[in-house]
């Protein structure tokens, strides 16, 4: 529909507006009492009396004096029908045929009936202006197709794609049922600050700003972890929060700037007790939310039963690369061997990194995509993991595992460093990357570890993508397909 078009339409429906409210009808009532959502209505047995329901109204066909129309709400979609005879003649001949428009919302109160054709219809014996568009829908039959308007004006994406809607209201459930689960098993859930006077949580760019009440440069978080963890610290046993999270880096359909990670800590754990509570939590989620852990992944079978594999980091690299990071551990060395063996890592991305982020590459460009799941890796490089606890079984590496799922990493969780002079000297290893161009290296945090050096208990901790987990599990391509509200540049 043109832009002329829609403007004339808009107008049409500004004159339909004024002689509502000169014929004494309020087109913007507050309120309405419902007894059934459209979707219990359809179900109500017929010659149910007085059901009352409301939607907007989606189609309609006017046959002289009677009308079949679908009100749609959250729930779904049902017929009604509007007859002269029943809510009076003025009403019907004035109002019902001459004001109302696709879009609108109504009010309807009447009996269940079943059409010849089968169809559950509630039969009007009144009906109500709940709210008047001033803006035509998409034409029905196509929907909203194009992706784009998709995300930048979702609710007419809501209105015309029922699946769009499904999929919105699945990832509500995966939410809920996840809270669920935490709470069952003694998490409690908390907010943390999203402005930060460090940049830390994790290896990432962050996004600043000015604080101009304080006069000081701020970030929006990276990730809520150093903060969950004083409250560790604090004495809280398990704690929890679904965080808002913002990374200033490059956008691809797994990756967002902005984005919803669940993070939890536990105290007296290790990463071996998460691992198994991951597994228990995400086989309870999808149990809940699907019925079923054999899933249809983007084309693959992915079965979620049972005990999860688990392969170690250099064994993934070593496969996949031909490089083993137990022998190769400079990054000068890594850099030449990487050249050497014509990876596909273009050089202006790994010239400042250091070994930490050179071998997080290799296993993002080369290995990851390769990986199928549910598959723990587990065995991380110390360099790759500078909040991690050191192996007990091998200094070099860290008590941590990530969960891989069709090319995609849904869980980072380890084994959390308490040591405060252990994590002091390697924030200052990050200090020196970050001073000779390492953008994603962390920050040194001084009240951090201050906090740390007050004592902390052996801890565990987790953080999920939201996001990616629902995209994965509704078979999506891009996050932004299950992101609400995706950030998109102007127009």
């Amino acid at each position: 529909m043109s832009t002329g078009s829609g403007n004339e339409q808009r107008e049409v429906r500004i004159s339909k507006l004024e002689r509502l409210r000169a014929a004494g009808v309020n087109p913007y009532p507050e309120r309405y009492e419902r007894t059934h959502t459209l979707a219990e209505a359809r179900g109500l047995p017929v010659g149910t009396e007085g059901v009352r329901v409301a939607g907007r109204l989606m189609t309609m066909r006017v046959m002289g004096r009677m009308s079949f129309a679908t009100l749609q709400d959250q729930s779904g979609r049902c017929q009604i029908s509007v007859q002269c005879d029943a809510v009076g003649e003025e009403l019907y001949r004035e109002v019902w045929k001459k004001l109302v428009d696709i879009g609108d919302f109504i009010g309807v109160t009447g009996t269940t009936m079943l059409t010849k054709t089968g169809e559950p219809t509630v039969a009007a014996s009144s009906f109500v202006f709940l709210g008047k568009t001033l803006r035509p829908l998409p034409e029905k039959w196509h929907g909203v197709t194009d992706q784009e308007t998709c995300y930048r004006q979702r609710h007419l994406d809501l209105l015309m794609n029922r699946e769009s809607m499904d999929r919105f209201l699945f990832r509500s459930k995966v939410v809920s049922a996840t809270r669920a689960y935490l709470e069952q098993h003694g998490f409690v859930e908390v907010d943390t600050p999203v402005l930060q006077t460090k940049a830390s949580g994790a290896a990432a760019k962050p996004f600043n700003s000015h604080h101009n009440a304080l006069d000081m440069e701020v970030f929006l978080r990276i990730a809520p972890e150093t903060w969950l963890k004083r409250l560790i610290a604090g004495g809280f046993d398990r704690v929890y929060e679904f965080a808002r999270c913002f990374r200033n880096e490059g956008m691809d359909p797994s990756h967002l700037q902005d984005f919803t990670m669940l993070e939890w800590y536990s105290s007296w754990w290790n990463y071996e007790d998460n691992m198994r509570f991951t597994q228990a939590l995400i086989q309870h989620v999808l149990q809940s939310t699907l019925g079923k852990l054999d899933l249809e992944l983007r084309g693959h079978r992915v079965d979620f039963s049972g005990e999860w594999p688990r392969v170690s980091f250099r064994d993934l690299i070593l496969k996949d690369c031909g490089i083993d990071i137990a022998a190769v551990t400079d990054a000068n060395a890594l850099r030449a061997a990487i050249r050497a063996k014509g990876l596909p890592l273009p050089e202006a991305e790994i010239k400042d990194l250091g070994y930490g982020n050179l071998v997080d590459q290799l296993y993002k460009k080369v290995s990851r995509p390769q990986m199928d799941g549910p598959i723990f890796l587990v065995d991380h490089p110390i360099d790759l993991s500078p909040l991690a606890r050191r192996s007990d079984r091998d200094p070099a590496l860290t008590d941590r595992f990530q969960l891989v799922v069709r090319g995609w990493e849904i869980v980072n969780a380890y084994s959390e460093l308490v040591d405060p002079l252990d994590q002091r000297a390697r924030l200052e290893s990050q200090a020196q990357l970050k001073a000779g161009g390492d953008a994603e290296a962390m920050e040194m945090d001084e009240d951090y570890l201050e906090t740390m050096e007050g004592g902390m208990p052996p801890i565990s901790g987790f953080g999920m993508g939201i996001d990616r987990l629902v995209c994965l599990l509704t078979n999506q391509e891009n996050l932004r397909d299950v992101v609400l509200f995706p950030l998109m540049k102007p127009q």
